[in-house]
């Protein structure tokens, strides 16, 4: 008898660092599933975080033995992803949203400057606006990566730039 399970499902790994509300910073990999039912596609890891509320599993690897912590979505501040991404770009109306600078001041004194896109029709595509999105977990590209940022630890936010 084998011991894997016919209803075994693979899951692809994606290298990130979470910056935790104690200040810690972790590196190691999400578990993503090959497909999403609700876009077409893998799942990202906005997706797995938005998903549900409470723990993910996340793995680390430590002295060369990787092991698999769970860490709770409300203390996670950050996630940089470590691997070339076009993770953010796979939303769907991507290339059509509203691109806006912002900064925005995080709820561990961090402070992070790029770009996030409104999904919102001409005249409600402000930064005021993407304040009041649904997803708590949200996609912000610097020059240097793409991140994604915990809403609930964006203690200020405003748009910088040409003004």
């Amino acid at each position: 008898m084998s011991d894997v399970s016919e209803f075994r499902v693979e899951k692809r790994r994606a290298e990130a660092a979470l910056t935790l509300a104690t200040g810690a910073t972790v590196r190691g990999c999400f578990f993503l599933a090959g497909g999403k039912a609700s876009h077409g596609g893998p799942e990202r890891v906005a997706d797995l975080l938005n998903a549900d509320a409470g723990f993910f599993p996340f793995e680390l690897n430590a002295d060369s033995t990787p092991y698999t912590v769970l860490y709770n979505r409300s203390h996670l501040v950050v996630v940089t992803l470590l691997e070339n991404t076009i993770e953010a770009q796979l939303d769907p109306g991507y290339s059509v949203a509203t691109e806006r600078d912002v900064r925005m001041l995080l709820s561990n004194g961090e402070s992070v400057e790029g770009r996030v896109r409104v999904y919102r029709p001409s005249g409600r595509d402000r930064v005021s606006d993407y304040a009041r999105m649904s997803e708590l977990f949200r996609y912000v590209e610097t020059d240097d990566a793409t991140l994604i940022i915990n809403s609930a630890h964006i203690v200020e936010l405003r748009e910088i730039g040409d003004a």
